[in-house]
């Protein structure tokens, strides 16, 4: 068996049964010894060479975006941070203020002793906030991870801020798994934050510090401080919710009909002389007056406090609009994919949740249809998760309507559908982990 420079062996230590690299007995070697075999493991892919021993999927996937990207490989690109007034904006927007001093007091000093620091990022990769280790702090300076810094995956190379916010996981990146050389001196881990509210990408949190402090539970300790501040925007949505609903009920309590009252993201707080659904597909740029929504036809909307009234008009008022002639999948961005109806009475745009981005995007492969089983050995590899499947298209079909059909799902032969590729198949849908996507993207395995 090929042995590596130094006492470590290939088979014994860094690899497992599919030979990629293993963070858990990588973080039990030699550091140095550690650093040489990440090394030539970049080196070789980065070359063009087939490495001894693989990287990690969510390693190796991120280097062929960045080569893809032409980052530099030693610098990376040049990004200008935030002015001051700028970055105080982002914070005072960012709903993650909200959450702060629940990820500081999980975080900070575990950080500050084990001489790391803790980094929160927006959606757009900009650091925001920053504590811990004042010694690592000050390396973390001299590096440019800073706050108002653009440390996004097509700026800075593979990265625990950057990677997560494209792969939508918890990612640890050890040494040279960093794509970009001046980073390899770091060990970082990253989880995303999402609001609970509408599945929007709201940053990550980050735990990064120099190579000696690397540890596989890191990634656990991080994932759940992110779960956390999670669960603490849930409760002040609830909180929201029933403040909307103390407006609310006593209005509906009144009215004559069908009502509803939704927060801004189509949560319903309150409803009347109709089925209740948890959740409604608002339009963007909903307004008070008349409008049509895809799961309630024309309504008449009116503002309330921290939401809208919705008064579905009743039948033989103005008809629904047809069935759209035209749909556009797009699904060429890293982080944010939408679907529009086009043709129709009024054309219409939902932004799609990953999940919906990968199903429709399976779908618009295969015209003919897919059973719930197909789509769930797809995106799960696992023909026996039907009630996922399922319960995500019904969910889907709330905006979607008629232009979805079902025993097969597919979508309606009535209309034409176009989908917006990335130009670099690789990085088709960053995030996901369906064999269907990987397939597409040419990855290889199931």
């Amino acid at each position: 068996m090929p042995r590596h420079a130094g006492p470590v062996r290939r088979d014994s230590v860094v690899m497992n049964a599919l030979s990629t690299i293993d963070l858990a007995r990588i973080s039990a070697m030699d550091r140095r010894h550690a650093e040489r075999l990440l090394m030539g493991v970049r080196d070789a892919t980065l070359s063009g060479r087939r490495p001894l021993v693989l990287p990690r999927p969510v390693i190796g996937e991120s280097w062929v975006r960045m080569m893809s990207g032409g980052i530099d490989p030693d610098r990376g690109l040049q990004s200008s941070p935030l002015g001051e007034e700028q970055l105080e904006q982002r914070r005072r927007a960012s709903p993650l203020a909200e959450v702060l001093p629940v990820m500081r007091h999980a975080l900070v000093s575990v950080a500050d002793a084990a001489q790391h620091i803790m980094v929160v990022s927006d959606a757009d990769g900009r650091v925001l906030w920053r504590e811990g280790n004042a010694a690592v702090l000050r390396r973390a300076d001299a590096l440019g991870f800073a706050p108002g810094a653009d440390w996004s995956e097509d700026v800075m190379g593979t990265n625990g801020v950057g990677t997560p916010l494209v792969v939508r996981r918890p990612v640890q990146v050890f040494s040279a798994e960093h794509f970009v050389r001046s980073q390899h001196a770091w060990t970082c881990t990253g989880a995303p934050v999402t609001d609970p509210r509408d599945g929007r990408l709201l940053g990550v949190v980050d735990v990064s510090g120099p190579l000696r402090t690397m540890h596989p539970a890191t990634l656990a300790l991080v994932d759940s401080v992110a779960k956390l501040a999670e669960a603490r925007l849930r409760e002040g949505h609830e909180r929201s919710l029933n403040r909307l609903r103390a407006v609310a009920a006593p209005l509906l309590a009144r009215l004559g009909g069908r009502a509803l009252a939704v927060d801004v993201h189509g949560w319903t707080a309150a409803v009347t002389g109709m089925p209740p659904e948890d959740r409604l597909a608002l339009p963007k740029s909903l307004m008070a007056g008349r409008s049509w929504l895809p799961s309630l036809g024309v309504c008449r909307v009116e503002p309330l406090p921290g939401g809208w009234l919705l008064r579905p008009e009743v039948p033989g008022g103005e008809p629904e609009p047809p069935v759209a002639a035209r749909l556009v999948l797009d699904v060429s961005g890293a982080r944010r994919w939408t679907v529009s109806a086009l043709g129709g009475v009024r054309d219409w745009t939902h932004e799609l949740s990953p999940r919906h981005a990968e199903l429709l995007y399976v779908l618009s492969t295969h015209p003919k249809g897919r059973s719930a089983a197909d789509l769930a050995r797809d995106i799960f590899g696992d023909p026996a998760r039907t009630v996922t499947v399922r319960a995500e298209l019904s969910r889907v079909r709330r905006y979607l309507g008629a232009l979805l059909e079902h025993r097969p799902y597919r979508f309606s032969e009535d209309v034409r559908v176009d989908v917006v590729l990335p130009d670099d198949p690789a990085a088709l849908l960053p995030h996901s982990t369906a064999p269907a996507v990987r397939r597409a993207r040419g990855v290889a395995g199931p």
